[in-house]
């Protein structure tokens, strides 16, 4: 093994050349020649002196400079190594070293490697000047080819735009034009001290970068930045002004701005490219050059942009320059999008263009066919319409293709579109019962055995210490292994671990001194395996802070089980762990976790406090293995016994209304809280690490700790209740504070084991309102998985969204979205029981929230779908009745008539809309 380099100054020659020593200012490394020039540009590098360099590099010829460069890597690794230690003293001297050490290199590709190292550049910019003064003598094809090697590097080249610009310049070649490059010259235009109009029109590349404007994957800060069409100070007006002027191509300009367009997008990433075509207003001429290109924008881009590309192609149809097949093949592809205004929006352009030209039908009418499946059933009935007003008496064969597609309408245009199609749109009636569709919910996996061999054990913990995410499967296989092996044969598991961790710092001997003995997760145990002794003063434990989240409670009570198996292995070992899991969700079979409990007495082994105490919370409740239990006859077994009958008894679990702590735009709504009670069991007699893990527990806001929903789990996967207590105030966050991700714990939480009681159901319920889709749909999962395992109680679900929609936590179209990608999936029985609790509450309240339209509108399709004979909802007859013919009007009639219709079908049927 190395011995660490000292710490303290030398001024002999190292015996050991490959040890780094520390950087020391007032001793140069002992390899470096005794040259006058040498050492006084080293002491210049050393002082940070950076101006002062290119005069003292400039005497030093080639192996002058090789011999510098030397001592300059040597210095650069001194400093890697020492970290934070002396960060004043490193930032000092970086800049310098970042020049000397440039102008030191022979080859153009190393010396762009050198002047883009990070760990030279940290925080500070980059002395363009006095680089440029260092590589003055240099072959102007050497600066050339330099300046195309840093505009290569993605990381770099914006900042380093105005060197690679002057290299550029010197070399007299063009300036690079990469997408780092794009982003540096915007930055440096807009950067300068004159208006950005006036710093555009004297810049000498304004004619190379623009164009490039519109070709970057993202657009450059800059223009993203400052893109109001109308301000006279930001981009848009200045690239129209210089256009106007005749500095820029305007044909480009407007080339550039649809391609971009069409090359697609987020509608902020499109934004600035939008802006930039509005400030130029094309004419009629150049809108109708790009004809094309705006039928393909409409169909595809973000509804804002297709919208303005929609309303151009509406302007050249009234000129009369859209030829019909050209507006049927736009027409087919903006009706099949679900965005109601842009549908309207075509149906109102292919009503003009019929009414003005006669001869369009035959090409035009065709695709109205799209419109006829839209979800939205007042678009339905506007093509119905249109195409009913414009069909003529010989239309034979274009009334039998709409016909065909007419069958997609909803059941209350059926009776019109036979009048207006025939016999032949009606559907054929499907006279079998109906059958929910529901998707197969996640079934839990059985673990995996632990590793057979200490060599499979090593690579299974190499792959988990250096994996980013971890899956209590490889986490649970490889601390079982850990144990087992250390158990049975410690020599030969060191001699497989110690390889496969030989990148870890805590043992390497030159970095060693930053281990206290603490480490997270396996690596704890490993390091205990492998015999590693703390290098440095002791620090604090890792979970030495706690706050009252859950997530610093779980933290703590893992790593708890983590150093009891650490100390036992120099200690007493352990034959094996008792808290394995059985199951990929953290369960644990109880006959098996009886059967472990055997073979500790078999061999006199005592369990692990820790350990057991997992083993408990993860153990499923299963009165049947009481038996064995106390048959064992330890106070393990008997322990186990009352675990598995009162002593596991989950904590009870308290709904409040409390109000908001915090809001960022003020006046935020009252919002669900729930509380746990004490788990008695867990409190008094579990190790201390667990304590926290029973006592009873106010809500309060938002935790901010994190924490893998896996992870959490796993700790108590036979206790949902509590879970979805704790985690209920991140899932309130996603639908009132404009937070991302708290309802990640949503899915697991419905495919874990433990009763699925009002907690459960308040936190999906909750979900299901969140503002973000991707949140909702994790809500959306979790009700589906609910459902899947009969654990669903629509009654109960539809009562909580009727309480969270009147405090204000969920909004009705959100919600409406939600069940929408619940209905789509199959479940049309269970989204339509779910809103039948729901809609009293909307419909009999003194407001209309906006968005109940919505939501009838998916409990009409679900009624039409699933059958529903159900008793018409409090207040649905007086919605349908209101004059009118707003959404929630026409969707209130909608669903009436469905459940009417439907209850005359079946007289003596009702859908149970409970459990």
């Amino acid at each position: 093994m190395t011995t660490p380099p000292s710490t303290q100054p030398s001024t002999q020659p190292s015996v050991q050349p490959s040890v780094q020593p520390s950087v020391q200012p007032s001793t140069p490394p002992a390899s470096v020649a005794a040259s006058p020039e040498v050492l006084a540009a080293l002491a210049a590098v050393r002082a940070g002196r950076t101006r002062a360099l290119p005069a003292l590099l400039e005497p030093l010829d080639r192996f002058g400079r090789r011999e510098l460069l030397a001592a300059l890597k040597e210095l650069r690794g001194a400093l890697r190594a020492d970290g934070w230690a002396r960060w004043e003293e490193r930032d000092r001297i970086n800049p310098a070293l970042l020049v000397a050490g440039a102008a030191c290199q022979s080859g153009a590709a190393a010396a762009a490697a050198w002047i883009g190292g990070r760990d030279m550049r940290r925080w500070r910019s980059l002395p363009h000047d006095v680089l440029v003064e260092a590589l003055a003598g240099r072959d102007p094809k050497w600066l050339g080819d330099l300046a195309h090697r840093l505009a290569a590097r993605p990381s770099t080249a914006q900042e380093d735009y105005p060197l690679i610009s002057e290299l550029a310049r010197r070399a007299g070649r063009p300036v690079p034009t990469t997408d780092g490059c794009v982003e540096g010259w915007a930055a440096a235009v807009r950067g300068s001290r004159a208006s950005l109009l006036g710093a555009l029109r004297r810049d000498p590349h304004l004619g190379v970068f623009v164009p490039r404007l519109f070709e970057t994957p993202e657009p450059v800060t800059p223009l993203a930045w400052e893109c109001e069409p109308d301000d006279p100070q930001q981009w848009p007006t200045a690239l129209a002004t210089l256009a106007a002027e005749g500095l820029l191509d305007r044909a480009a300009l407007l080339d550039g701005c649809t391609a971009r367009l069409l090359r697609g997008g987020t509608t902020p990433v499109l934004k600035p490219y939008r802006a930039v075509l509005q400030a130029l207003r094309p004419t009629e001429a150049e809108e109708r050059e790009r004809t094309a290109d705006w039928i393909a924008i409409a169909a595809d881009a973000p509804s804002p942009v297709a919208g303005h590309a929609q309303q151009v192609v509406a302007r050249i149809a009234a000129a009369g320059h859209v030829a019909a097949d050209r507006l049927a093949e736009m027409s087919a592809a903006v009706l099949f999008r679900p965005e109601r205004g842009l549908v309207r929006a075509q149906l109102v352009l292919l009503g003009k263009v019929l009414a003005r030209d006669r001869a369009a039908a035959p090409e035009l009418l065709p695709v109205l066919g799209e419109a006829f499946g839209h979800a939205d059933t007042d678009i339905q009935e506007r093509a119905l319409k249109l195409a009913a007003a414009h069909l003529g008496a010989d239309d034979h064969a274009l009334r039998a293709e709409l016909a065909d597609r007419a069958r997609l309408l909803s059941p209350v245009h059926r009776a019109r579109a036979v009048a207006v199609f025939g016999a032949d749109a009606a559907p054929e009636e499907d006279t079998g019962p109906y059958e929910e569709l529901l998707p197969p919910p996640p079934l839990p996996t059985p673990l995996a055995p632990a590793p057979r061999t200490a060599l499979e054990t090593a690579e299974l913990v190499a792959a988990v210490v250096n994996s980013r995410t971890e899956t209590v499967e490889e986490f649970e296989r490889a601390l079982d292994g850990l144990v087992r092996h250390a158990y049975a044969d410690r020599a030969a598991l060191v001699e497989a671990l110690r390889p496969a961790l030989a990148d870890r710092y805590w043992l390497d001997p030159e970095r060693r001194h930053l281990y206290t003995g603490d480490l997270p997760g396996l690596e704890h145990v490993a390091a205990a395996v492998l015999g590693a002794r703390p290098g440095g003063r002791p620090g604090q434990a890792l979970v030495s802070w706690r706050s009252d989240c859950h997530h610093s409670d779980a933290a703590a009570a893992r790593h708890a089980r983590v150093a009891e198996a650490a100390r036992r292995i120099g200690t007493r070992p352990l034959p094996f762990l008792l808290a394995t899991p059985t199951l990929s969700t953290g369960t644990l079979d109880p006959h098996v976790l009886v059967a472990r409990l055997a073979g500790y007495a078999r061999l006199g082994e005592t369990p692990a406090p820790a350990d057991f105490a997992q083993a408990l919370l993860r153990v499923r409740r299963d009165v049947s293995a009481l038996p064995e239990a106390a048959a064992l006859g330890t106070p393990e077994g008997a322990r186990l016994a009352h675990w598995l009958g009162e002593g596991g008894r989950p904590a009870a679990v308290t709904r409040r209304t409390a109000p908001a702590e915090y809001h960022r735009y003020g006046g935020a709504p009252d919002r669900h809280a729930l509380d746990t009670g004490e788990r008695a069991t867990v409190a008094a007699q579990f190790p201390e690490e667990f304590r926290a893990l029973g006592r009873a527990r106010t809500a309060r806001g938002r935790c901010w700790d994190g924490g893998d929903p896996e992870t959490l789990i796993a700790l108590l996967p036979e206790d949902r209740e509590t879970l979805a207590a704790w985690s209920l105030p991140g899932v309130t966050s996603c639908a009132l504070d404009d937070e991302r991700g708290g309802t990640n714990v949503l899915p697991g939480l419905a495919a874990a084991g433990g009763p699925a009681g009002p907690a459960l159901h308040l936190a999906v319920a909750t979900g299901l309102g969140a503002r973000h889709a991707e949140d909702r749909l994790r809500a959306v999962d979790g009700l589906l998985t609910l459902a899947g395992r009969a654990e669903l109680d629509t009654v109960r679900l539809g009562a909580d969204l009727a309480e969270l929609l009147d405090l204000g936590t969920v909004k009705p179209s959100r919600l409406a979205d939600a069940l929408r990608t619940a209905a789509a999936t199959g479940a049309h029985a269970t989204t339509w029981a779910v809103l039948a609790g729901l809609l009293p509450a909307l419909l009999t309240g003194s407001a209309e929230p906006r968005g109940t339209g919505e939501l009838l509108e998916t409990a009409a399709a679900c009624a039409e779908r699933s059958g529903a004979a159900s008793p018409c909802p409090a207040g649905l007859a007086e919605a349908a009745a209101r004059p009118g013919r707003s959404r929630l009007v026409t969707q209130a009639a909608r669903l009436h008539e469905a459940l009417h219709r439907n209850q005359q079908a079946a007289p003596d049927t009702a859908l149970d809309v409970g459990q």
